[in-house]
């Protein structure tokens, strides 16, 4: 009996080291995959090198930005600037503001505008007015929401990848958006190009025509296109295989963008 205790034991630790095993292995083959799938971007090693942000610590003296630079009469900036209107909602590019920086990040803080030369508001009461107060939330132009600037987009960065890849971007603050400092900055953003490509349209392909590998030839993947297609798609296994990686997006378009 005693015999029979132990062989119960010794079996039972055995299948609790074997389920470790393959979870090990397991976690070993996805790790190596997204090693690979890394190392094969060709874009590794050609990431643009980090350019440093402003400081968000806004406690220096009162300071004019690049902005306050009295500027010529110009007509580049006369064709997109309202004429009567309120001079509180003229474009950035109409106004010249003595904006400082000793003000706390997020709270609203008054600033002394003009508006520049050549152009003509009025007060709220309707009276023509050359110089007056704005009102705006302390924080520089990179610190704003995505939704209030826009960005270079990068069509030479793989988005499917591991670790996800970044670009450097040049965005600049919405016309409309009044911040501190430059309104044209450098931003860190993740590759989010699309080609084209519909993820409905590859899933489709791969649950009715990914036997003759379909989805990998819409997918702009010829070689892997081309071995389903000789080989039946894997009897069947590479097939099911791909419409589970598709569903999931993790095979995506092979330009490296995203599905629409």
């Amino acid at each position: 009996m005693l015999a029979n205790g132990l062989k119960w034991v010794f079996e039972r630790e055995r299948n609790t080291m074997s389920s470790y095993l393959m979870l090990f292995l397991l976690l070993l083959d996805i790790y190596s995959r997204c090693v690979i799938a890394y190392l094969s971007s060709p874009h590794v090693g050609q990431e643009p090198a980090y350019t440093a942000q402003q400081s968000p610590v806004m406690s220096s003296p009162l300071a004019l930005t690049a902005s306050s630079a009295a500027p010529a009469v110009t007509d580049s900036y006369l064709s997109r600037c309202p004429s009567g209107g309120l001079c509180s909602r003229l474009p950035a590019d109409c106004i010249i503001c003595a904006f400082h920086h000793n003000c706390i990040y997020g709270r609203p803080a008054s600033f002394t505008c003009r508006a520049k030369a050549g152009v003509h508001c009025v007060s709220d009461q309707s009276q023509p007015q050359q110089n007056f107060s704005l009102t705006l939330d302390c924080r520089f132009c990179w610190q704003l929401d995505p939704s209030q600037y826009r960005c270079s987009n990068s069509t030479s960065c793989m988005t499917v990848s591991c670790p996800r890849r970044l670009y450097n971007a040049t965005c600049e603050a919405l016309e409309h958006v009044h911040c501190l400092g430059k309104r044209v900055f450098q931003k860190r953003l993740f590759c989010n190009w699309t080609g084209g490509y519909k993820w409905s349209t590859a899933l489709a392909l791969s649950i009715t025509l990914g036997g003759f590998g379909a989805d990998r030839f819409y997918l702009g993947q010829w070689r892997e296109g081309l071995g389903k297609l000789f080989s039946f798609g894997g009897l069947g296994i590479w097939t099911l295989i791909d419409v589970l990686l598709i569903a999931v997006g993790y095979v995506g378009p092979a330009d490296g963008s995203l599905y629409i």
